[in-house]
């Protein structure tokens, strides 16, 4: 289920994890008995309410895959908690919030218009009118992001309640695309009793002094972040069609197959074709949504420039002397992965954006090509989709988050929890939120510097005692600061003290 389609869908979170299953894992007891702590001090006024959460998909991206952990175990602290995504049939409504979404991070584009406007209303008040059937006076509604903003002010015009906005991107800039995107949100803030944002940096003056901070967070037990040992990682990789099976496996084919980029243009199972080479080589690995803010043309330069530069006889790094680092450089692979396109409702600019990649892979030399596999993962199965994306990082020697702008990066932190060490972008707020540079992995200045990119990268492949200190101090940066159960104290106190509409 995704925002695609004619209006309001209910989405039902199915098997999860509970409580006491987090709990039964030595190293996350704590943190499950202070939440419940914390909890049973906080929740109860919320009793006879039931808490709504709504966005714009169902899958894809770091609010879908946050949404059933935190819906499912605040149900387990017994707040009643629901899901709904909007839908419309009118695409111009998510070419219009993806523009926005580019606005607000900064990047040029025209303002919306007053009839941009009037369709942004308009399929709001669809959902409203929808939602507001399912609601009850005095409910809590959470509203994710910008797509469905103006659902607060139509709802209230129905019964009252009390609305939260959580917004979870935004920029540490102010420019004229900034303020142009904000100067078409304000209108609908007023109905918003408080705001929850990522950083600091990204609240905007129209709701400074009732505005909190909550910083995102992965669940561990969740497919794509939970243990695998390593007969299930290369299973996933065999029955995914990532790597040729050695082998039998226990289970068979996944549904879907991920699909690799031939030197033809096609796309073919990644299997197929010559290995990635997953089981064996050093692997760099950028795994995001097609979007031009993920860096991912910056970043497939700079590796053509490191192995360009091996083929100039330079070492291309720190150690590029020695026969070791050497041969790793050499035998380095780049994998680029996202999502298959179209199957993300909120996200229009996927396939021109894999597009423009995909020319870019297309004018390399023959071997070039061969040490670079863009991947479309499928996501006909969520869960099969969140496997191979485990299964890719934990493969990985290192994880790319190139990003230009990122309001937070989940990525970042599923690599980090795995101890894998991560390479990102300090221009953009939300990697810097998480990986301190030369502690849990390196930042680059510029995301868009080629050279700097190349040598960043080279030094980290060229220094295995020093991938590992950053990979365990990495693990224990997410267990502090970004699991689900840190993620869901904030929203219990925050919760706790927010005044709730008389029914």
């Amino acid at each position: 289920m995704s925002g695609e389609g004619s209006g309001l869908h209910r989405v039902v979170v199915g098997e999860r994890h509970t409580l006491d299953d987090y709990a039964a894992i030595a190293h996350l007891g704590a943190e499950v008995a202070e939440l419940r702590a914390e909890a049973a001090a906080a929740l109860p006024r919320l009793a006879g309410r039931t808490v709504w959460m709504v966005n714009s998909t169902a899958q894809g991206g770091g609010v879908a895959e946050m949404l059933p952990a935190v819906v499912g175990l605040l149900g387990d602290l017994g707040v009643r908690c629901e899901w709904v995504v909007i839908g419309t049939d009118e695409p111009a409504f998510f070419a219009l919030t993806k523009r926005l979404h580019n606005l607000i991070h900064g990047v040029d584009g025209p303002a919306p218009d007053a009839a941009e406007r009037a369709l942004y209303e308009r399929v709001n008040r669809e959902n409203a009118r929808q939602l507001a059937a399912l609601m009850a006076p005095g409910d809590v509604l959470i509203v994710h992001d910008p797509q469905p903003l103006p659902l607060a002010a139509a709802l209230r015009e129905r019964l009252p309640l009390t609305a939260i906005w959580r917004c979870h991107i935004g920029l540490d800039q102010d420019t004229p695309a900034t303020r142009a995107a904000w100067a078409f949100l304000a209108p609908y803030l007023d109905a918003y009793d408080h705001a929850v944002f990522s950083a600091p940096e990204y609240i905007p003056v129209q709701l400074a002094g009732r505005a909190t901070v909550i910083p995102p967070g992965i669940d561990p037990l969740a497919p794509k972040n939970r243990e695998l040992s390593l007969h299930a990682t290369v299973g996933i990789m065999c029955n995914g069609g990532l790597v040729a099976c050695p082998g039998p496996t226990v289970r068979g084919p996944f549904t879907a197959l991920a699909q690799r980029l031939q030197p033809d243009g096609r796309f073919v199972p990644a299997g197929v074709s010559e290995s990635i080479g997953l089981l064996t080589r050093p692997i760099v690995t950028q795994i995001s949504r097609w979007d031009r803010l993920k860096g991912f043309l910056p970043l497939l330069r700079a590796f053509v420039t490191l192995k360009a530069a091996l083929g100039d006889g330079d070492g291309a790094g720190a150690g590029g002397r020695d026969a070791v680092v050497r041969r790793r450089l050499d035998l380095v692979r780049l994998v680029l992965a996202g999502p298959e396109p179209g199957t993300v409702g909120d996200d229009p600019e996927a396939l021109a954006v894999l597009e423009e990649l995909r020319a870019a892979y297309l004018a390399l030399d023959a071997a070039v090509q061969d040490e670079i596999a863009i991947l479309s993962l499928p996501m006909v199965s969520v869960e099969e989709n969140a496997l191979l994306v485990n299964a890719l990082q934990r493969a990985s020697t290192l994880v790319v988050q190139n990003s230009l702008r990122e309001g937070f990066g989940l990525t970042i932190a599923e690599a980090m929890w795995k101890r894998v060490p991560v390479l990102s972008s300090a221009r953009a707020c939300g990697p810097r939120q998480q990986v301190r540079d030369g502690l849990d992995g390196r930042l680059v200045a510029d995301p868009e510097d080629v050279e700097e990119l190349r040598r960043v990268m080279a030094e980290m492949l060229a220094d295995g005692d020093r991938r590992r200190q950053w990979g365990q101090s990495a693990q224990r940066r997410v267990h502090e600061r970004f699991l689900v159960f840190t993620q869901l104290r904030d929203w219990g106190r925050l919760l706790g003290r927010v005044p709730l509409r008389s029914p």
